[in-house]
């Protein structure tokens, strides 16, 4: 007995296996943990360090714009002391003459200018002159242009409390505080990657100016007070920022924290040291950082090369009072202790990692060794099995776990197979024969059923409807037969005095011949064979061109272009009458679909199958309506169907009887270009059932019933 074919490496393979099992977790799944763990954590400390040094941006940058608001709002103080205007001469001397006591001044305006710790603070006149310094030997000269634009905003009341950050000229310092024209003269420290400049020394001024109005006692302006702080190597403010952002021990692991101030891309004040005691005041910011800060007016938060090492930094741009990129603000910290300590916790990581995977791979290789053997043992035994020994077996193994019970389970299994072997094919080869046979009866009975299902519904359906039209003609036709006689008896009574009445009359008697067409058109479903017309054969062309001239009337009240593309050749075998009742039901239909006016294209044409048993013509009638509605199309034909609120839901139905009776059939679906629908008529230039059809009157027009 052959139960499967074993190859004889199957041992050797289930051993690698579990072998792989076991180790797989170790040597695959540990390495990417620590890849991933190694990567998160980098990208999770690169985004703490950015988020450090965005805090100590928003910190320096507080408190550049706290001395912004500390110099404006100190300015305007002393602008609007009574000690000033005590110093000055009378208000009317000075507005008239534009002098003042210029000794008294002086004092004045050292001394605010040592407590609010200023480096200039001048005193102007309404027209821009010179009144008093707090330097002995200035100002000598008006206004500067540069600050002469401030002046309308600062004569107003509501003028701004906060200094501006401006950039001047040498020109314009040395009008307002030329004792600091030393600090402006700085020189360019050629520096790697930044952007080329053939200028050698940087002359300009960053200034934080406040321009404010002085009133007098009738709140007149009669002077303009102007206080400042010179940016350009001011060591004192640059060392207090960085003590307030970077306090001592605010730092781990011996990082060190700078702080700077940019003109354009020069450094004109910091603390970062471009030797043991030299600041790098002179040296210039990368061009990749100046694009990006002053020309794109972003904050720049990334690593960034600072003179001679890297720092995590940050670049914030300086807005003049016109709103012009002038500058920028930095800070930072040195990223080498950080990296440093950052790449110790992943080989400590990675250390751990290893000592866990060397032990964990001892035990998994023994536990893989108490697999493998068990079954390598079963596989033994059924190779046996296969090359003969049908009664070979495992055998009791040492081991007490699930191995050992799957192999009690296989010796049974192989005892269990002998004994159902040859009962289970038997079995299945009757339950296949009597599954077959059993198949064969149920295709036959269903199709059977169907089809009797198929005639049933439809045999009593014109069952219903044929008791129903006999007993309406026969109800009908009677009261039909008295109004016609005594129309009829009104005639012959009345002679000649009833032509006054004589349209009406007339009316009367269409009425009465309308509903006798109707009562008919209901028999001949009653009785199809008793009412069917003779069988001619006719034009489908010439017949579509009646048709149409019978529904002219119709067509003049509308706004409908007709379309004939009339190709067939072949001749139908169908009753005249009823292929028009057909047809003009068609064009009706499609007339009231397009009230709004439309398209009606009649399209005829042959057709015949493939092996020309059967040929005939067909007619295609087209509206460019709203189209049949989701749901109506398998409805279309049932009788009494109707989507008209006029409509008695028969006419397509009869139009399908009378279609079907000669063998022909009808079919209606929307257009593919979705702009209304085709209604499709197939006749037989050989009708089916001519006897049925031959078996009527002679003019196709049944007989009254009493």
């Amino acid at each position: 007995m052959t139960l499967w074919r074993t190859p004889r490496w199957l041992a050797t393979s289930v051993r690698n296996k579990l072998l792989a099992m076991a180790l797989l977790p170790l040597l695959v799944v540990f390495p990417l943990l620590v890849l991933a763990i190694a990567v998160w954590s980098n990208i999770t400390y690169d985004r703490l360090l950015i988020t450090k040094v965005r805090s100590d941006l928003a910190v320096a940058r507080g408190y550049f714009d706290q001395v912004l608001i500390e110099v404006g709002s100190g300015t305007r103080g002393v602008a609007g002391s009574q000690r000033l205007l005590s110093a000055m001469q009378p208000p009317e001397k000075v507005h008239n003459k534009g002098q003042a006591d210029v000794a008294a001044l002086r004092e004045r305006l050292s001394e605010a200018r040592r407590e609010l710790r200023l480096d200039f603070l001048l005193l102007y006149g309404t027209d821009g002159q010179p009144l008093g310094s707090a330097e002995n030997d200035g100002p000598h000269a008006a206004l500067p242009m540069a600050l002469q634009r401030l002046v309308p905003e600062a004569r107003q009341d509501s003028g701004p409390r906060s200094a501006r950050l401006m950039r001047l000229d040498t020109m314009a310092i040395a009008q307002i505080a030329p004792q600091l024209l030393p600090r402006l003269h700085i020189p360019l420290v050629p520096t790697r990657n930044a952007a080329p400049d053939a200028r050698t020394t940087e002359d300009r001024a960053m200034v934080v100016i406040s321009l404010q109005p002085v009133h007098d006692a009738s709140g007149q302006v009669v002077a303009l007070l102007a206080g400042g702080l010179l940016l350009n190597q001011n060591l004192d403010f640059i060392d207090h920022i960085n003590r307030i952002v970077y306090p001592e021990g605010s730092l781990p692991f011996d990082s060190e924290g700078t702080a700077t101030l940019f003109l354009d891309d020069v450094r004109i004040t910091t603390n970062v040291r471009l030797f043991q005691d030299q600041r790098a005041i002179g040296t210039r910011v990368s061009q990749t950082v100046r694009d990006r800060v002053l020309g794109g007016g972003q904050t720049w938060l990334d690593r960034a090369f600072v003179v001679n090492d890297w720092y995590v930094s940050a670049y914030d741009p300086l807005l003049d009072a016109a709103g012009q990129r002038i500058g920028m603000l930095y800070v930072g910290y040195l990223e080498a202790p950080f990296r440093l300590v950052r790449l110790a916790m992943i080989g400590v990581m990675g250390l751990i990692f290893l000592a866990v995977m060397a032990v964990s791979a001892w035990f998994s290789v023994r536990w893989a060794r108490s697999i493998f053997k068990p079954v390598q043992q079963m596989n033994l035994t059924m190779q046996r099995v296969e090359d003969g020994e049908n009664r070979a077996r495992v055998g009791a193994l040492p081991a007490r776990d699930e191995l050992g019970a799957l192999a009690s389970h296989l010796d049974q299994l192989l005892d269990a197979i002998d004994e159902k072997t040859h009962a289970l094919q038997r079995w299945g080869e009757e339950l296949d024969g009597k599954v077959a046979e059993r198949t064969r009866e149920l295709e036959a009975s269903n199709a059977s059923l169907q089809l009797a299902q198929q005639q049933l519904v439809k045999s009593e359906k014109l069952a219903a409807i044929g008791q129903l039209t006999a007993s309406i003609a026969h109800e009908i036709n009677n009261p039909i037969a008295v109004m016609q006689g005594n129309l009829d008896l009104m005639r012959e009574t009345l002679g000649g005095h009833s032509r006054p009445v004589q349209g009406e009359l007339r009316l009367l008697d269409e009425q009465v011949e309308r509903m006798r067409i109707i009562v008919t058109q209901l028999l001949q479903y009653a009785r199809p064979t008793e009412y069917a017309g003779y069988v001619e054969s006719l034009d489908l062309n010439r017949t579509v061109d009646d048709s149409l001239v019978l529904v002219a009337h119709l067509l003049a009240q509308t706004r409908i272009e007709v379309v004939r593309e009339l190709q067939a050749r072949q001749p139908v075998g169908f009753n005249r009458q009823e292929l028009q009742q057909v047809i003009i039901n068609l064009l009706i239909n499609a007339i009231q679909a397009m009230p709004e006016g439309g398209t009606l294209r009649l399209v005829t044409a042959d057709w015949c199958t493939e092996d020309s048993a059967m040929r005939g013509a067909e007619l295609s009638v087209q509206d460019t309506g709203p189209g049949l509605a989701p749901g109506v199309q398998e409805r279309l034909f049932r009788p009494f169907f109707t989507t008209k609120n006029d409509g008695n839901g028969l006419g397509l139905w009869i139009s399908q009887g009378l279609l079907e009776r000669y063998g022909g059939g009808i079919t209606a679906e929307n257009r593919s270009d979705c702009r209304g629908a085709t209604f499709s008529v197939r006749l037989l230039t050989e009708p089916r059932a001519p006897d049925a059809a031959r078996a009527g009157t002679h003019d196709g027009r049944p007989g009254a019933i009493a």
